[in-house]
């Protein structure tokens, strides 16, 4: 739910993306196990959703395709859930996106196997093991390197951070999820802090990565380090 809107309404990659993005790494680790090769097929998969979802909506950001974010006017939200028909649209979107996404992932991950990079993979991943979380909630998170798919897009360890804070919170409310979550807003400032404002990866970075040993290489070389311990801090 924290993903709606673009995270938390910030009108970055659309929330379905990043659901996609977590069942393509529940697959891959049902598939293979924790390690490596789980999340490079996850950051695959991954990649195949951005671009299917951009196909089917000529954008993947929120803020794009629905004209509004956290910052627009009560009435700007009124007029277009209510009167231009958002809510239904998104349904719509999701409903056509939905065995799109599946088609992808099962595409993906049955494809032959491919050499993973020394680890680490994935910045997010990284992120959801300092936070002390499962394997698999680890593999399921990888997808997110790079902005989702090494695409660019708002930081993937944010997202990772901000989904294991809701999970954790949900656990301790019963279920109930909060979304304005006050330790995902608090992960949301130490980001913007550690990052001098800056929310996309290429921004952070200075670049988009051109494939998954590109990124894996960064990382070994410390590369989003900072960012990391930052946001691992609960």
């Amino acid at each position: 739910m924290t993903f709606a809107g673009g995270i938390m309404q910030h009108g970055y990659q659309c929330g379905m993306i990043w659901g996609a993005t977590l069942a393509a790494g529940a697959q891959a680790y049902r598939l293979f196990g924790p390690g490596p090769q789980a999340e490079t097929k996850a950051i695959i998969a991954a990649q195949r959703l951005v671009e299917s979802f951009r196909a089917l909506n000529n954008n993947i950001n929120c803020l794009e395709i629905t004209d509004i974010d956290k910052s627009s006017s009560t009435m700007q939200m009124i007029t277009y859930f209510l009167i231009k028909g958002g809510t239904i649209g998104c349904m719509r979107r999701a409903a056509r996106y939905a065995p799109v996404a599946f088609s992808e992932i099962n595409t993906a991950l049955s494809e032959k196997h491919i050499e993973a990079p020394t680890p680490p993979v994935s910045c997010a991943a990284m992120l959801a093991q300092k936070m002390g979380v499962s394997d698999m909630h680890m593999v399921m998170a990888a997808g997110f390197a790079g902005g989702i798919g090494l695409c660019g897009g708002a930081c993937g360890a944010l997202g990772a951070a901000i989904w294991i804070i809701g999970m954790n919170s949900s656990k301790e409310r019963g279920g109930k999820i909060d979304f304005k979550n006050p330790k995902a807003l608090d992960a949301i400032e130490r980001l913007m802090k550690c990052t001098d404002f800056k929310f996309k990866c290429s921004e952070i970075v200075g670049r988009r990565f051109e494939n998954i040993d590109d990124h894996a290489g960064y990382l070994r070389d410390g590369g989003c380090s900072e960012i990391i311990e930052v946001l691992a801090t609960i």
